[in-house]
C-alpha cells in the first residue's frame, strides 16, 4: 500500500464484525481504468465473463486477472487489510493468505443482486462508481424498507431490541470487509441511466484462524 493515510473503522452490533476503509485513490484508479478497457476489448470480455457462476441480474460481471491484481496493489491492499482487521479482532497474525478470485459488477437500473454469501473464509465489497442520484425509489411496507441501490447485509433473523440487517449506502472507495457467510443483497435502483460499478473479493486464510471451532 501506498503512503497515503487511511482510517478505518469496525461496525459491529452482536454479530459479525464488518471492517471499513478506503480504496487507495491510485488504486481505485488504475481498477476503473482497467474495467473500462475490459468494456472495450470483446475478446477479454468473453474470457473473463464470470456472470455464469453468480447469482447476480446484473449487466455485467467481470473476473480480474491475477497480473493485473498484483501490479494495481490490488491484492497488497486485501492482504494488509485482513491483516490489520484479523490482528485487531482475534489479536492473531495470519500467515495465509490466498485470494482465490476477484470481479467487478456493472449493474444498472432495475438491476439487482439476490440474497447470497460467498466462499472462502473472507469476502467484501467496494465500490468503484455510483451514480449521482439512485433515484427516490424506496419501499416501506410491512415493516421492512430499503432504498434503492443499497447493499443490505444479513445475518440471523430480526428479534426484540436486535435488527438482523444493516442497510448501506454505496460511496465511492468505500470498501468493506466481512466473513464469507454473511449473506447480503443489492436493491435495484431507477431514475438514471448511469453505471453502479462495484468490486467483489473472496479469498482464504489460516485454517487455524479462521475455524473457531477445532478445539
Amino acid at each position: 500500500m501506498s503512503n497515503e493515510k487511511v482510517k478505518y473503522e469496525i461496525l459491529r452490533s452482536l454479530g459479525p464484525s464488518i471492517f471499513k476503509i478506503k480504496i487507495p485513490k491510485e488504486i481505485l484508479y488504475k481498477l476503473n481504468d482497467y474495467t473500462d478497457e475490459l468494456i472495450e476489448n470483446r475478446d477479454k470480455q468473453k474470457k473473463l465473463n464470470f456472470g455464469h457462476t453468480l447469482v447476480g441480474d446484473v449487466t455485467q460481471e467481470l473476473l480480474m486477472e491475477s497480473d493485473f491484481a498484483k501490479s494495481s496493489g490490488w491484492l497488497n491492499f486485501l492482504t494488509s487489510c485482513v491483516q490489520r482487521w484479523i490482528l485487531i479482532e482475534t489479536g492473531k497474525k495470519i500467515t495465509k493468505f490466498h485470494l482465490e478470485r476477484t470481479w467487478i459488477v456493472r449493474q444498472f437500473e432495475n438491476e439487482y443482486n439476490p440474497t447470497h454469501w460467498h466462499g472462502g473464509h473472507i469476502s467484501g465489497v467496494g465500490y468503484l462508481k455510483v451514480p449521482k442520484d439512485l433515484g427516490d425509489h424506496k419501499q416501506k411496507k410491512n415493516d421492512i424498507e430499503y432504498s434503492g441501490g443499497y447493499l443490505q447485509l444479513i445475518h440471523g433473523t430480526r428479534m426484540f431490541l436486535c435488527d438482523s440487517t444493516i442497510n448501506i449506502k454505496p460511496e465511492v472507495g468505500d470498501f468493506y470487509f466481512f466473513p464469507n457467510y454473511m449473506m447480503h443483497t443489492v436493491f435495484p435502483f431507477k431514475d438514471t441511466k448511469e453505471e453502479r460499478r462495484s468490486i467483489s473479493f473472496n479469498a482464504s486464510i489460516d485454517k487455524e484462524i479462521y475455524n473457531v471451532y477445532q478445539n
